[in-house]
């Protein structure tokens, strides 16, 4: 008899769950708990058995009434808060999915750091990385187009350098002064700066000097070495470096001088290589009373002779790729001595000149060495 009213009191417990208006969300709810479930209806149908019997005296065959007493007219099972918040969390998913995504700038002075922010500013979720603006950005540049930061084709190219006015500068600070040289290469001078009155080298190489001057090395009387190499001389005046009684090396090669100028006995190198130098444009025996010369360079020059007569004390001649046709048997030894042997002059270059040196067998007998040059 028990086991009767426990079935239909089921039967009509679920008939009653179905018509609920929240079984449709709720359908794999019903079995929340089914064991204390079961537990608590037994506890009912015992409460109600013995209400049945003592209490009314009721009895089993009126189920209807026994059944209509005991049940709420709306069951409704508690919900777990789980569920609520896992379907509140894909409503909102869904909703973020849809909105779209409005980036905006956290000021700086509001306790942001300056980066965008998604809908959401309270989610970490929402936080964009920040992309640094270039600086054409937002500069004048056509919407829709990126500007890559070169200069457009027809703009002028900037110049390597500003243009300085160098003139009444203090030479040191313009130049570089290390002790007694002083050092004022690929500066594009114009012309000698003033020099330090100590100055005992001097270096202007690869500039735009175009015309050395007497007064340019005036009162230099410590002065020995003068270098100015790749310049763009046209005119030395002659006795530009007769006031210097120290001068030992001059090197200006790579220039357009047409005479080589007047030159101190102190001389041990000369340097005047690469320039337009003709027959004309040596003194007569501009280099016999050097007696201390060593090193004599006038290569690719215009100069049709040798110019002699040349000291003793010379180790060095370079004259290749000049005009030079011909040579005398004197031009090196002294034929009245036969005696006389040049053991300094080691090096002479000839080559790149027409003149046959085989010509001349005589002149080359006082030498330690036969010049380089065409033997045919």
């Amino acid at each position: 008899m028990r086991m009767l009213v426990r079935l239909v009191f089921g039967l009509f417990v679920l008939k009653a769950a179905v018509a609920s208006p929240r079984f449709s969300r709720q359908v794999d709810l019903d079995t929340y708990d089914s064991v204390n479930y079961d537990m608590d209806l037994d506890n009912i149908n015992l409460e109600t058995q013995d209400n049945y019997d003592y209490e009314e005296g009721l009895t089993i065959d009126d189920p209807q009434i026994e059944i209509g007493t005991l049940a709420p007219p709306d069951y409704n099972y508690p919900e777990p808060e789980e569920s609520l918040e896992t379907q509140t969390d894909v409503e909102e998913e869904e909703e973020e999915e849809e909105l779209p995504l409005k980036p905006q700038l956290v000021p700086q002075g509001s306790g942001g750091s300056g980066v965008l922010m998604g809908p959401d500013t309270q989610k970490e979720e929402g936080l964009l990385p920040s992309v640094p603006k270039t600086p054409q950005e937002g500069a004048g540049a056509v919407e829709g187009s990126v500007s890559s930061g070169l200069p457009e084709p027809d703009e002028p190219d900037e110049p390597d350098e500003p243009v300085v006015d160098r003139r009444g500068m203090p030479t040191c600070l313009l130049c570089t002064c290390l002790g007694g040289s002083v050092y004022c290469d690929d500066l594009k001078l114009d012309s000698v700066p003033p020099l330090p009155k100590d100055t005992t080298h001097f270096y202007a190489r690869y500039n735009r000097i175009t015309k050395i001057n007497k007064s340019d090395f005036a009162s230099m009387n410590k002065l020995k070495r003068i270098d100015l190499t790749a310049n763009e001389i046209t005119s030395v005046d002659d006795r530009a470096f007769m006031g210097l009684p120290e001068l030992e090396e001059l090197v200006i090669r790579e220039n357009h001088i047409p005479q080589l100028p007047a030159l101190p006995e102190t001389m041990t190198l000369i340097d005047a290589s690469n320039n337009d130098i003709g027959s004309k444009g040596i003194h007569r025996e501009a280099f016999k009373d050097m007696t201390g010369l060593l090193y004599l360079y006038i290569t690719d020059n215009h100069i049709d002779y040798i110019p002699v007569p040349l000291p003793d004390s010379l180790r060095s001649l370079h004259l290749q790729r000049n005009n030079i046709q011909m040579m005398h048997e004197d031009t090196f030894c002294n034929l009245k001595d036969f005696n006389y042997i040049r053991n300094a002059l080691e090096d002479i270059r000839l080559d790149g000149n027409p003149i046959n040196l085989s010509r001349t067998p005589q002149a080359y007998i006082c030498l330690p060495r036969i010049p380089i040059g065409d033997l045919i």
